[in-house]
């Protein structure tokens, strides 16, 4: 199992900081969903704890031991990443698409093992793209895409996953499905992490939530502690009607607050 603790970490863009003097734990066994508005700094945070970013000043623990001293193999075995909003330049077939998240764990001039197959079809099947096998990748819908790109983070068969808006381009079945694929993930001992836009899923399937905002962090803890009326007037600056009394809490966004 992996744990990431950030202490007093921050990035700075050009001109701008992007991520200022965070302090983050983060344990195995937990679905983390990072939130916050456009411009907030969840995906730099989240590639500074890869060490896809420099960090302007902070440390980043990976299993206590110093990111910056930890090859990026190493780290690829450890914490498997989707990236947001990726393009795929080659037309390759699904299947193959999907190997690359093996990659990690060969050799050079290395070949694929019966484990590897076995790891890449139980991939596609967990992401619901099994069926997809011989298909192109470039030829698939966004929605397709998405989850093959998903396939691939899984089979990396790291025991963390950090996913940026896993859920952009999917219709809402597969959003559903996406997020019990995490949620699964997580109770099965993983630490997964997520950047979301979506309040209500926040709401209904993340253990804990970080909400960020230019920058900083500015809380963190169950979801219904954190999306509370105050947070959400003074941070995205909408009202919102946020209901805790049926099976799993829903937030409504009403409106803009004009100031």
């Amino acid at each position: 199992m992996v744990t990431i603790r950030a202490q007093e970490l921050s990035v700075r863009l050009g001109r701008h900081r992007a991520v200022n003097g965070i302090d983050l734990g983060l344990e195995p066994g937990q679905l983390v969903g990072i939130i916050g508005p456009n411009g907030a700094g969840k995906s730099t945070l989240i590639r500074a704890m890869l060490g896809l970013v420099k960090r302007e000043s902070g440390t980043v623990l990976i299993d206590g031991a110093d990111s910056a001293r930890l090859s990026r193999r190493e780290i690829a075995r450890r914490i498997a990443y989707l990236p947001q909003g990726q393009t795929l330049h080659w037309p390759l077939a699904v299947e193959r698409l999907v190997a690359l998240g093996r990659m990690p764990h060969l050799g050079p001039l290395s070949r694929l093992s019966v484990e590897d197959e076995a790891q890449i079809d139980a991939a596609l099947a967990r992401a619901d793209v099994l069926h997809l096998k011989g298909r192109i990748a470039t030829e698939l819908s966004g929605g397709e895409r998405a989850r093959v790109l998903l396939a691939r983070a899984l089979a990396v068969g790291a025991p963390a996953l950090i996913a940026d808006e896993p859920l952009a381009a999917l219709d809402p079945g597969h959003q559903i499905d996406v997020m019990d694929l995490l949620q699964s993930e997580a109770q099965a001992g993983s630490l997964v992490v997520t950047v979301l836009h979506d309040l209500g899923m926040a709401a209904r399937y993340c253990d804990r939530l970080v909400l960020m905002d230019r920058g900083s962090l500015v809380t963190d803890g169950a979801p219904l502690e954190v999306l509370t009326e105050a947070n959400l007037a003074s941070v995205y600056g909408i009202s919102a009607r946020i209901d805790a009394d049926g099976d799993w809490p829903l937030i409504l966004p009403t409106g803009r607050i004009k100031s």
